[in-house]
């Protein structure tokens, strides 16, 4: 996040039309990296226990 947030700030010093690129490769590094957080395994789910219903 830091990064992005650093490549933004270079379109302080960029013309318009160099913007786009800057704008691209913050949004390509954000997938990225949230594509790694759902690829990253979680906690097991919790084991439900069957109930005993009386007969």
């Amino acid at each position: 996040m830091d990064a992005g947030l650093e490549r933004l700030a270079d379109v302080d010093h960029l013309a318009t039309d160099g913007h786009v690129e800057v704008y691209e490769d913050v949004h390509r590094g954000l997938r990225d990296a949230l594509t790694a957080l759902d690829a990253r395994p979680g906690p097991p789910a919790p084991v439900r226990h069957p109930t005993i219903t009386p007969r």
